[in-house]
């Protein structure tokens, strides 16, 4: 006797869709799941071993059709670790690490659901932090950067960053919900393995984070346009999330009187050199 399957439970067909159950269960925030959407649908781009957009190109660009049976194939292996090299050298190690974590945490979720039946990012190695070509600063340049009197949000972004080593966009997309002030780390209930700082870093982000329950951490200086998610705008102060582009542009501007050439450092060289 047939008996027919709930379609929550079904296996889906596509990609795309086993994307969407898997962000649906993993009790992330929008902004968050945000980030992790468009991650794994670069990850579609490279299973059809087409190259993934970059850029502002990215965000809009339609996601391949991809059956999820794909990700069993015996050549979603080698095209996924193609795609990965592909990836880092256009946006960096940290990103395309960051973009691994994430799709190897839809696999395990997929994996336990019999969905997918093979991890094909098994052969797949994390590249060290440091991109070629772009140093990190010293321990010296970057006490000498903390030390630098800006407005309380840079102070605590740029603590978060050195102290938590995380990816700069992941630490952009935190909601203020997303705290955990007491363990001092980003909650539990968020996938991927929780960011940690240090008590003084922890005394910034809750002064930062103070009378707003919900909403971005780091905001603009300005009221969000009236098209802005809802999701990307503080119900409190009509402000909207601050973009990494404004944030690079505020770190290079900041630091341009402790650069010896004068040009200022980048934000994805604040890192913690053991890390």
């Amino acid at each position: 006797m047939f008996t027919a399957v709930a379609p929550e439970f079904a296996p889906p067909v596509e990609y795309a869709v086993a994307v969407e159950r898997f962000l649906a269960s993993a009790g992330l925030s929008a902004a968050s799941q945000r980030v992790y959407r468009i991650a794994l649908t670069t990850w579609a781009w490279m299973l059809v071993d087409r190259p993934s957009p970059v850029g502002a190109a990215r965000r809009g660009a339609p996601a391949p059709v991809v059956p999820l049976a794909l990700l069993d194939s015996a050549s979603a292996p080698s095209r996924l670790e193609a795609g990965f090299a592909a990836r880092e050298a256009a946006v960096g190690a940290r990103t395309a690490n960051r973009e691994l974590a994430i799709l190897r945490s839809a696999l395990s979720w997929w994996r336990a659901r019999e969905w997918v039946t093979c991890d094909p990012t098994a052969a797949i190695r994390r590249r060290a932090a440091t991109a070629p070509g772009v140093e990190p600063l010293t321990d010296d340049q970057a006490r000498a950067v903390l030390r630098l009197p800006v407005p309380l949000r840079e102070q605590a972004l740029w603590h978060a960053v050195y102290d938590s080593g995380g990816g700069i966009e992941r630490i952009l997309a935190l909601d203020v919900h997303d705290l955990d002030p007491n363990r001092r780390r980003t909650h539990p209930r968020l996938a991927g393995e929780p960011l940690h700082w240090r008590a003084a870093t922890g005394a910034l982000l809750a002064i930062l984070a103070a009378g707003r329950p919900s909403g971005p951490l780091f905001l603009t200086d300005r009221r969000a346009p009236a098209d802005t998610p809802a999701s990307d705008r503080c119900a409190v102060t009509g402000r909207g999330r601050l973009s990494y582009r404004r944030a690079a542009e505020l770190f290079t501007a900041a630091t341009q009187g402790l650069d010896a050439t004068g040009r200022g450092w980048t934000l994805r060289q604040l890192r913690r050199e053991s890390s």
